[in-house]
């Protein structure tokens, strides 16, 4: 299994495994050794559909040079591009779109009937807590996705059209999952969907993403609960002070605002503007005073002229994130903003990508140094991947595998413990501190 883009595409990427083990198959990491190999597809951007199809091309050379009998292309890049794969893409033998993949164990006995298949059906399928899945994370940390598809309109994005409606899962199936993950030892629950503040408002009786995690927050064994892709406009006061207030639930927010300037804001439909990010940020920042803050910008939408990315740049000097995603704004057929006038030069794009970068990298390092001379909780991953001489991990400000790491320069642990770590030196994207043991004197 090849999974690619996003956790959420991660967890469709567990469940098609654990489908495929209930019906027999096993795993090799070795795709030299493997019969079946498949390919979890992402086209958001350019780049993830030139990377989708570089995979598919890689994994189809071991149809010659492996035991690969069966190729699969599975999600959004079957979804977006379905009609047009049969001919350009005769080295795979089945497409999965991301309304088929819980049929994938049948699809898979067809193919080898039938030869090669399409399948892209309407987005309508959720998982649920009993959906069988293999975890590819390691044994302490999950991705939880408590819904599918997205309602929003913005421009830019053809993750609609890839995934369907927003639908949320229901509570009762988001807490029996995480009630049998963290009876198997996993600790920290990273909650991810399209958009994740808009959940439970599609369901009846309706609910909030507010009340499902203080059903979380309940559950035996679970320490930390971490928010990813909260979209600004459902941020709603009771959750703010839910996650200010319980324990478990880290302070941490992930919040993709992709500009702060009103007329570019105004073509990408995000249906924010200037002053409500601005309260919005002020008002987390005063209720929740060691929130920790992830953002995403597009730089170089349709229409951005140096003066609205300046005022994108001055507000990340003024507002400081912890962590940021920048993206050069792509060109996608199929969405408004493809055809919008007043696209940007690409070499413009990439000259604004660095200085927003540049200018980023400089403020990580100062909100990382806030952290020097301090304990943090840190959640131990093992031996560092620099060196066998030092542990390494992630505090509660540190999401996994989009964040940087915490290394751990003094004391023991075993994998899946958290510690306490005294940090003494800070760098633009890591910590570097040592365990502080229970009976030492608190620092």
């Amino acid at each position: 299994m090849v999974s690619l883009g996003c956790p959420k595409n991660r967890v469709d990427s567990e469940v098609i495994l654990g489908l495929l083990g209930e019906v027999g198959y096993g795993m090799t990491d070795n795709p030299a050794n493997a019969e079946i190999i498949i390919i979890n597809t992402c086209t958001f951007i350019e780049k993830a559909t030139t990377e989708s199809v570089d995979a598919i091309m890689e994994y189809a050379s071991y149809k010659v040079s492996g035991r690969c009998r069966l190729l699969v292309v599975a999600g959004c890049l079957t979804q977006r591009y379905q009609g047009q794969l049969k001919e350009e893409l005769p080295e795979v033998d089945l497409f999965v779109g991301t309304g088929e993949y819980q049929r994938v164990a049948e699809l898979v006995r067809k193919t080898e009937e039938e030869g090669q298949i399409v399948a892209a059906g309407v987005p309508e399928y959720l998982h649920d807590y009993n959906t069988p899945r293999v975890s590819t994370t390691p044994f302490y940390s999950s991705y939880i996705k408590i819904a599918e598809g997205c309602s929003n309109p913005c421009t830019f994005c053809i993750i609609p059209k890839l995934r369907g409606d927003f639908r949320s899962r229901s509570e009762t199936s988001i807490v029996e999952e995480v009630k049998k993950l963290a009876a198997r030892g996993v600790k920290e629950f990273n909650i991810v969907a399209q958009d994740t503040t808009a959940y439970g408002r599609d369901l009846t009786p309706s609910t909030t993403l507010k009340n499902l995690l203080e059903k979380l927050s309940v559950v035996e064994g679970v320490e930390w609960l971490r928010l990813l892709y909260c979209y600004p406009t459902l941020l709603s006061d009771g959750l703010i002070e839910l996650i200010a207030s319980q324990k478990k639930i880290v302070k941490y927010i992930d919040l993709p605002l992709q500009h702060i300037d009103d007329k570019i804001l105004k073509g990408m439909k995000r249906g924010t503007r200037e002053k409500m990010i601005r309260a919005l940020v002020a008002r987390l920042r005063d209720r929740i005073p060691d929130v920790t803050l992830r953002s995403a910008f597009i730089v170089g939408f349709p229409g951005e002229t140096e003066k609205e990315f300046e005022n994108l740049m001055g507000f990340v000097e003024e507002t400081r994130f912890d962590h940021l995603g920048v993206f050069t704004y792509s060109q996608e057929e199929g969405t408004p903003a493809g055809s919008m006038p007043g696209q940007v030069p690409e070499e413009i794009k990439e000259e604004r990508y660095n200085r927003l970068m540049e200018l980023q990298q400089r403020i990580s390092l100062e909100r990382n140094e806030r952290h020097v001379g301090k304990k943090v909780d840190v959640l131990v991953e093992g031996l560092s991947e620099e060196t066998d001489l030092l542990l390494q991990g992630r505090a509660t400000f540190q999401a996994p595998e989009i964040d940087g790491i915490t290394y751990i320069n003094a004391g023991q642990a075993e994998v899946g413990d958290i510690k306490s770590v005294f940090i003494s030196e800070a760098h633009p994207y890591d910590l570097v501190g040592e365990i502080i043991e229970a009976d030492k004197v608190n620092l």
